[in-house]
């Protein structure tokens, strides 16, 4: 019977210690508690991914970065920009197609092209039909290359605005300019002085 009875409360022993939690032994002290929850806090608030995504969403529609840093205002200016410059690309493109029309009329030995007089005289020379279609195909591609440039911009943007966006700015670091008025020189002295509080 004792026999018994120890086996039972072997069981009991065990299964209790089964059921207890075993972190509830471990005693953590406030300070160590203090910097468990800083660095949960920290955790939670910087996320490494956040410009890589807002780069990703301004690669796939122009602005969606900005508008994912919660940079509103931007968006505008992006599509202002890609825009006018589109808009630049596809008037200096239609101006070419007029010029050169105009010159392949000129080359087959027809004078009714829209830079002739209607008695066939040429208002723009040969020559000048040339140059102009030089000159408007420079500025097409000129326009095409500034689209480009904006393009990257905006994605660039989005990624120095992304990890802007998870920098820390404290009241305790300060950076501000001073005067000084310095009695043994007789005169004033500028400054700036960098201040950190602890």
């Amino acid at each position: 019977m004792a026999k018994i009875f120890c086996f039972m409360l072997l069981l009991l022993v065990g299964s209790l210690a089964l059921a207890q939690d075993p972190t509830d032994n471990i005693v953590v002290d406030a300070q160590t508690k203090r910097l468990l929850v800083a660095q949960d806090s920290i955790a939670n608030l910087y996320d490494a991914n956040r410009p890589s995504k807002a780069a990703f969403y301004s690669a796939v529609i122009p602005g969606l970065g900005q508008a994912y840093n919660g940079k509103y205002w931007k968006i505008p200016l992006v599509y202002g920009a890609i825009g006018g410059s589109i808009f630049a690309y596809i008037t200096n493109d239609k101006e070419y197609d007029r010029l050169r029309t105009a010159f392949q009329i000129r080359l087959s030995g027809g004078t009714d092209d829209e830079f002739s007089n209607p008695d066939g005289t040429p208002i723009i020379s040969n020559a000048g039909l040339e140059r102009a279609q030089r000159t408007s195909q420079r500025n097409k591609e000129l326009s095409l290359l500034i689209t480009a440039a904006f393009y990257a911009i905006q994605i660039i943007d989005a990624n120095v605005d992304g990890h802007l966006s998870q920098f820390d700015v404290d009241r305790d670091l300060s950076f501000k300019p001073y005067l000084d008025y310095n009695q043994s020189a007789s005169g004033t002295s500028y400054g700036f002085a960098l201040s950190y509080t602890f």
